[in-house]
């Protein structure tokens, strides 16, 4: 009897197997002569350069010091440390022998050339999105690029866990394949914009958390998630920051990288700006703003604003402690000759911290960044750079961190900010 039950758990065993390969099989598409560029029009390879940007295709794509495309770029997640891919069209190491038909299918299936599955650190689960039109443009882009010869580094992920077949699982589970479909509550512009956020610019790749096998809750949309070491807040009227994120300051900072009242983008946010949505038309940026916009609902809380500044101009040009205060010393010393505003408003080159988004997040994470490795020119506003301060201990970062949390907020302190400090300090600095 017990061996009876053995040989049928071995076969039970064996068919379910076999049953799960025959399910996450996918053919392979043959490969195909690198197309030529005068196999693209000009205008369809210019469209193409829009639409890579607005997905931010070369920046994770294209690691520090890298040709672009190349791939690369280690993108460090819960499970282990993927490389993006070489995606230019080499036909060796990167796309070159991919048919239209082969490339479509990665978009919106999540399958490679060779059928095999791809990780969703590809955000195919947001590409499925985009009209065939789009990504026949991607396609010409990337046929018209500089062919680079750069091999795949081996991904860093423990076993089984880098076996791709068993993505055929997790697809089942959590991705839902289609393409965009708008909703007829809403006008055309915000379509429009849901289209190129959801689908195109995968938004809620950075700010929506996932769940223990990585998957965005679709229960917690935009409601924040750490990515890359940095802190995406949310976009949903969750978001902490003391000034409401209106339609006119999302114009300002998704179309220049600069918020009068919450400060620049940085880390992984400034390529998404600098490098993505400043190459859309007017038009398309406008619709992005317009749907973002209406998931915070900060037009609604336009009011809120006026004592919020008012205040915080107060707190600059007071004492927020006696010179007694070692904190405040710090800060005086370190800080306080920039971020200093004395007029009747701001000066968005100037980021009165009272206001800034980093310092009333849950999490200390984006604060003690910038403090450590700073702002540069290109990230940015044009031509102001904030210096790092590497250089300080991880106590005294620490003290600026909850001096600026103490005088700046009435939110609850930050915990253990010294063991933080060291913990991104041993990050490093990355690829942002």
């Amino acid at each position: 009897m017990f061996r009876r039950i053995v040989i049928g758990l071995a076969l039970a065993l064996v068919l379910g197997l076999g049953g799960f390969a025959a399910f996450a099989w996918r053919p392979s598409i043959a490969p195909i002569a690198r197309p030529a560029a005068s196999d693209f029009s000009a205008d369809l390879v210019a469209r193409g350069a829009v639409l890579a940007s607005g997905g931010y295709c070369a920046t994770c794509h294209t690691t520090r010091g890298g040709k672009p495309l190349a791939g690369g770029r280690a993108m460090v997640t819960a499970f282990g440390t993927l490389y993006s891919t070489n995606i230019t069209p080499d036909p060796e190491t990167g796309i070159g022998n991919w048919s239209e038909e082969a490339f479509r299918r990665a978009m919106h299936d999540g399958v490679a050339r060779d059928g095999s599955h791809l990780f969703p650190a590809f955000p195919y689960d947001h590409f499925t999105k985009l009209s065939d039109a789009d990504v026949h443009a991607l396609y010409a882009w990337l046929m018209t690029r500089p062919a680079v010869a750069a091999p795949a580094r081996s991904n860093a992920l423990p076993f089984p866990l880098g076996i791709r077949a068993l993505q055929a699982g997790w697809k089942l589970l959590f991705f839902k394949p289609g393409r965009f479909a708008p909703d007829p509550a809403h006008d055309a512009a915000w379509n429009r914009g849901a289209y190129l956020a959801e689908a195109l610019g995968h938004c809620g790749a950075c700010h929506t958390p996932r769940n223990g096998l990585g998957a965005e809750k679709r229960d917690a949309a935009y409601a924040g998630a750490s990515i890359d070491n940095w802190v995406a807040p949310p976009l949903t009227g969750a978001n902490p920051a003391p000034v409401p994120w209106t339609s006119d300051e999302l114009a300002a900072y998704l179309g220049t990288g600069i918020s009068r009242f919450h400060g620049t983008a940085a880390g992984p946010m400034a390529p998404v700006v600098h490098e993505g949505l400043a190459k859309l038309s007017p038009e398309d940026l406008k619709a992005v703003v317009r749907y973002v916009a209406s998931l915070g609902g900060g037009d609604a809380r336009a009011a809120e604003a006026a004592p919020v500044i008012a205040k915080a101009l107060v707190a600059d040009r007071s004492s927020l402690g006696p010179l007694a205060d070692a904190d405040a010393r710090l800060y005086t010393a370190a800080c306080a000759s920039c971020h200093y505003n004395a007029g009747t408003q701001p000066n968005p080159l100037r980021p009165d911290l009272a206001l800034n988004s980093a310092v009333s997040l849950s999490d200390p994470t984006n604060l003690i960044r910038v403090i450590l490795y700073g702002i540069s020119a290109k990230d940015g506003a044009p031509a102001i750079v904030m210096p790092g301060f590497s250089g300080f201990s991880d106590a005294d970062v620490a003290r600026i961190c909850a001096h600026l949390r103490r005088t700046r907020t009435s939110l609850p302190p930050w915990s253990d900010l010294e063991k933080s400090v060291a913990r991104i300090r041993a990050e490093g600095r990355g690829d942002y």
